[in-house]
């Protein structure tokens, strides 16, 4: 992949240790890290980041790119059965304001009550709205979500159990 570590990336304080994630990194794998976003999103919202500085698929190497897809899977599956979302939205970011960032997908729920709280908007227009609000879920709903989450991933996504790295509920749909 691109690059090990970034001064001043929050992707790689996050993965380094160097900034505090409440909630802590929920699964991992070789190549992937998954926590709680930080900021301005809903409660339940996960980021799927690189380990590694890395600011596009395309420098993806062959074993981040492999992880990938049952990494966003699993992430999207916890975000499902904890939160029964009308949708879960994964949407890619490494956008800065002058230059690429850490690549970054977020999980994200949509519930009814989320869409009510932002006047109805949905996609892009909600985020954009959430973004901007800065309303932050409370650090200690943020905790107990992530304990329930790692839990999760630890059932339906870890190592030993027959849906492996498959993730999820053990089906193809």
């Amino acid at each position: 992949m691109a690059g090990v570590d970034a001064d001043g990336c929050l992707g790689c304080d996050l993965a380094a240790g160097r900034r505090h994630s409440p909630g802590g990194i929920l699964y991992e794998t070789g190549s992937w890290l998954v926590n709680h976003v930080v900021g301005a999103m809903n409660l339940g919202t996960l980021i799927v980041a690189p380990r590694e500085h890395v600011v596009a698929v395309a420098d993806l190497d062959g074993a981040a790119a492999a992880e990938l897809g049952p990494v966003l899977r699993a992430a999207a599956r916890v975000v499902e059965v904890l939160c029964e979302p009308e949708q879960t939205y994964v949407c890619l970011w490494s956008h800065g304001a002058d230059a690429r960032k850490h690549l970054h997908f977020a999980v994200q729920p949509v519930t009814a009550a989320v869409v009510a709280r932002y006047g109805g908007l949905r996609s892009e227009q909600l985020q954009a709205r959430m973004l901007a609000s800065g309303d932050e879920p409370d650090v200690a709903d943020v905790e107990r979500f992530c304990g329930r989450a790692r839990e999760l991933f630890r059932v339906t996504a870890g190592p030993g159990n027959d849906r492996g790295s498959e993730g999820g509920r053990g089906d193809d749909g």
